[in-house]
């Protein structure tokens, strides 16, 4: 049986994917991963994106500063991302990869709490999604996302709160990102909270090249694996793997305002 996945979060503009994209998408194609959301984690990297958004007729594109670079972003970097966003072409579908982090040495929180806001302003006024990093700081996050009343919500990636936490940013509105910390029996916690959660606010994701799968561990991760993170969510879940699959599907399409494609 085939189905059709998006895989919601790649970073396919970072090696091994860099000079070898139309080998990297055929083998995702392969699994049946067909669109792949490309979020951007510095500015130096958003018109890269771009460009392989308007090459590829398979990528998305999404601009944002990332907590973990909160160092090296700068002021003209919000200045480019307001004029990219506010001239967007039709292949760019989020503000992201955007957030808090606290598991860094020096998180400059407070930093990273305006950078936040400010990137929030620009989703609420062009009416996009956001896709949002967030680790050891999901409590906070729920917060600011409570304040900031954004129209079209958006994605928490790579979820492993709790099952509290997790419903506390369904209650908002947002979508949890289903990635490969499922396929580890260590990650307990993770594998009960996607067993639990409605299906109706799961995405299917890679994080690619990082978040190595089971059995994968000091290689880089593909997108074309979204559909073994798929294979552990139907053992969790009680749905058949035909709902399971066209809800995923149904879910990003609707995040992320996607039209279906032939």
């Amino acid at each position: 049986m085939s189905f059709t996945f998006i895989d919601t979060h790649c970073h396919f503009d970072f090696p091994p994917f860099t000079g070898a994209e139309a080998e990297s998408l055929q083998l995702a194609g392969e699994s049946g991963v067909r669109e792949i959301i490309v979020p951007a984690v510095t500015a130096d990297r958003f018109r890269g994106i771009l460009a392989l958004a308007k090459n590829y007729p398979q990528i998305h594109a999404a601009l944002g500063l990332h907590p973990l670079y909160i160092a090296q972003h700068k002021e003209q970097d919000l200045e480019l991302l307001e004029a990219l966003l506010s001239h967007r072409d039709v292949r760019l579908v989020a503000v992201g990869e955007i957030g808090l982090d606290l598991y860094m040495d020096e998180p400059m929180f407070e930093q990273q709490q305006r950078l936040l806001k400010a990137q929030f302003s620009m989703a609420k006024k062009e009416n996009l999604p956001v896709i949002l990093h967030s680790r050891r700081s999901h409590d906070q996050l729920a917060g600011m996302l409570r304040q900031a009343r954004l129209p079209a919500t958006g994605v928490v990636h790579g979820f492993a709160g709790s099952l509290s936490q997790a419903q506390a940013f369904i209650k908002l509105g947002y979508a949890i990102g289903v990635g490969g910390t499922i396929s580890y029996e260590r990650a307990q916690k993770t594998r009960q909270v996607m067993a639990q959660l409605p299906l109706s606010s799961l995405l299917l994701e890679t994080d690619a090249p990082d978040m190595p799968l089971q059995g994968f561990q000091g290689q880089p991760n593909r997108p074309e694996r979204a559909a073994a993170v798929f294979d552990v969510l139907c053992q969790l879940r009680t749905e058949s793997a035909q709902e399971i699959a066209d809800t995923l599907l149904a879910n990003t399409r609707r995040v992320f305002q996607l039209s279906a494609r032939e």
